[in-house]
């Protein structure tokens, strides 16, 4: 990605993401994914884990996943994967409560880029107790340092 920014990705409820996309994040890639999750009632906690993970895909897991074949490009390997998977995310925004649901993948990723970020929403205040992030960060620094 020499030559270009990395993108911020977000997922989170509605209001949550129009708000970043009237803001002026929402892009696609060469492959027509977006950038964003809008998360609904109706939403699976599958697709929230498979959207924020490092998700390949196989023509199988493609095809299982109720996708035409269109949308592989005719490819028998797709190299769709999650948020974390893709090199042009640099940032992945989250709403905490949207984290809460998949708190283990969450919690499992260690490199620096994407960067997590979990972040409050309209229904659900911010709680520094449950931000793993955070508990990360305070972990490298003594009481003492934070002062």
């Amino acid at each position: 990605m020499a030559g270009r920014g990395k993108l911020i990705a977000v997922m989170g409820d509605e209001d949550t993401v129009t708000g970043f996309l009237l803001g002026g994040i929402g892009e696609l890639d060469k492959h027509r994914r977006p950038n964003f999750l809008v998360v609904e009632k109706e939403t699976s906690l599958a697709e929230i884990e498979e959207t924020f993970r490092c998700v390949p895909w196989g023509k199988a897991a493609w095809e299982a996943s109720g996708r035409s074949e269109e949308g592989s490009g005719g490819v028998s390997e797709v190299s769709e994967g999650g948020f974390l998977a893709r090199e042009d995310v640099g940032m992945i925004l989250i709403s905490q409560a949207l984290a809460e649901q998949i708190r283990p993948a969450v919690a499992a990723h260690a490199r620096a880029l994407p960067a997590v970020l979990e972040i409050p929403s309209k229904d659900h205040p911010y709680d520094p107790a449950r931000d793993s992030v955070l508990r990360r960060a305070r972990g490298l620094f003594a009481p003492d340092e934070l002062r």
